[in-house]
């Protein structure tokens, strides 16, 4: 699996991920003219905001300086994933540029952040709950209606790309943390190499049957 970076420190932990799931992954720091080439999956991760003129906003004051290189890179390997029926994982950003890139819009700074940049002990560990919309995708593989997740983003989906369905809500204030896209998954941030390592293999093992786009924490 092709995973698209900026900083190699930070996405050891995804690709540990990875291979405790039976995935090989292949680092590559994000350039121009990166291509999925013989890899057979895509893992989009986190990391500085989306530019908001992708999505015909000016920055907002709590808005990172984008990176203007990496969204052209993610936009361009959506495209090449899409267009060649490859598996996607998008995490935290990578949600945020898929959502942005079929024409979606994002909150910048939400008025609740402080719920969703929770700091635990240990970062796998759970920090609130959401509600699972049931009979998607999602409720199939988690077999229950809510879930305790851990949460690390201060910026949010507004409006929805094309194609995407809303399938997890935060329980508390109705904050969008997951999307169903045609016969796949995006979710929310998680950080944590234990629950990243679980959902991925369930959804390495699904990604067989779909072959379309989809993200798990």
């Amino acid at each position: 699996m092709l995973v698209v970076y900026r900083k190699l420190s930070a996405v050891e932990p995804y690709a540990k991920a990875l291979e405790n799931a039976g995935l090989q992954p292949i680092l590559e720091e994000a350039r121009a003219g990166l291509k999925i080439g013989q890899c057979s999956g895509l893992l989009l991760t986190g990391g500085t905001d989306v530019d908001p003129a992708l999505y015909g906003e000016s920055a907002a004051p709590a808005t990172d300086v984008p990176d203007k290189e990496r969204d052209a890179v993610e936009g361009a390997l959506i495209d090449e994933a899409l267009a060649r029926d490859v598996p996607v994982l998008a995490i935290c950003r990578g949600m945020q540029i898929l959502n942005v890139h079929l024409g979606g819009s994002l909150i910048q700074h939400l008025p609740t952040a402080e719920r969703h940049v929770r700091r635990t002990s240990d970062r796998g560990l759970p920090a609130h709950r959401v509600i699972i919309e049931p009979g998607t995708m999602l409720a199939g593989i988690a077999k229950k209606e809510s879930w305790e997740v851990n949460s690390r983003h201060h910026q949010a989906v507004a409006r929805l790309g094309k194609g995407l369905r809303i399938c997890v809500k935060d329980a508390k204030d109705g904050t969008i943390k997951a999307l169903n896209f045609l016969d796949g998954v995006t979710f929310w941030r998680s950080s944590g190499t234990r629950r990243i390592r679980r959902t991925t293999a369930s959804s390495a093992n699904y990604s067989q049957a779909s072959r379309k786009c989809y993200r798990l924490p």
